[in-house]
């Protein structure tokens, strides 16, 4: 027999069953508000449970760390001025681009 179940009520019956027997409870994270941090809200949404995923099991992906480097060129940006200020401006393009190219691949 087939189970015509979408992946959603796959999901939703398995996080009722590990509530019902405390597995959710046992998490790090259980009862904190969720970090959205480290560049979270710039990745794709696709992509963005699978990252999570990958970073709560210790491993960062390279788009996440070009995204984190992107997020502190712009603070740099913020308080640059004359030539400093072009060379960062320089960075971040060349940055994005390379993000983009990364990510381009990824969806394809």
């Amino acid at each position: 027999m087939t189970d015509h179940r979408t992946l959603d009520q796959h999901i939703a019956d398995s996080l009722k069953k590990d509530a019902a027997n405390g597995e959710l409870q046992s998490a790090k994270s259980w009862g904190k508000p969720l970090d959205f941090g480290d560049g979270f809200s710039e990745t794709p949404e696709e992509l963005r449970t699978a990252f999570k995923l990958l970073k709560d099991a210790g491993y960062v992906p390279p788009e996440v760390e070009m995204l984190r480097e992107l997020e502190a060129l712009r603070a740099q940006l913020q308080h640059a001025s004359g030539v400093e200020r072009q060379e960062l401006i320089a960075k971040i393009t060349d940055l994005q681009l390379r993000v983009q190219v990364r990510m381009e691949n990824i969806r394809s």
